[in-house]
């Protein structure tokens, strides 16, 4: 069978079992429900590490996260994957806990993995610790969805979704993400200002 068509089927598979499993959480099965929060939470965790760095905090989201998904099992029609739905139930859990907590999303560790999107994987300690610190200083919404996107690998069309906006936010979300990286990165390696010029064009 070629690779290709094996993973495709691998991937379809892996779909329909996930749906599954929240028809089998609608069912009132507990037993799906921790399946499911045994695959995605290490996800979620990577995922609102973008917006806090209290692992208490994360934890409470992810735990009201599959609260909802518990008692809205029965809403999901399959419109969209599951790894969406459950990611924008996060997403929101995690605006609506920083909100009433009164604080602001917080600089995620130095090492956070996810600066593995946008630097060669083989770079050494100190060339990820200055990308965090300028993913750091995007401004939560541009941050997070350059981590659905390069992190998660959820298409425009998914993160829109999941973010509750439309494609054209999306797009321009990563846009200004982009603008502020390049204007960012050189200073934060010791370039000059002004060393490296910006030269993308407005989204679509």
């Amino acid at each position: 069978m070629p690779v290709i068509s094996l993973i495709a089927r691998r991937a379809a598979t892996h779909a329909v079992d996930e749906t599954d499993l929240v028809r089998r959480v609608a069912a009132g099965e507990r037993g799906a429900l921790e399946v499911l929060y045994r695959g995605y939470q290490p996800r979620l965790a990577r995922f609102l590490a973008r917006t806090t760095r209290r692992a208490d905090v994360i934890e409470e989201v992810i735990n009201d996260t599959f609260w909802i998904v518990w008692q809205k099992a029965d809403r999901f029609r399959g419109d969209s994957r599951v790894s969406t739905w459950i990611m924008g139930i996060a997403y929101r859990c995690a605006l609506k806990c920083l909100r009433d907590r009164g604080e602001a999303a917080a600089e995620p560790p130095a090492d956070d993995s996810a600066a593995y999107a946008l630097v060669d994987p083989a770079a050494d300690r100190e060339l990820q610790d200055w990308v965090a610190k300028a993913l750091a200083q995007l401004p939560v919404e541009q941050r997070m969805a350059l981590e659905l996107a390069y992190g998660a690998g959820h298409s425009l069309e998914e993160i829109a979704s999941i973010m509750d906006c439309q494609v054209t936010t999306v797009k321009a979300r990563m846009f200004h993400a982009r603008v502020k990286l390049r204007r960012l990165l050189p200073t934060l390696a010791g370039a000059r200002p002004g060393a490296a010029e910006n030269r993308d064009e407005e989204p679509n």
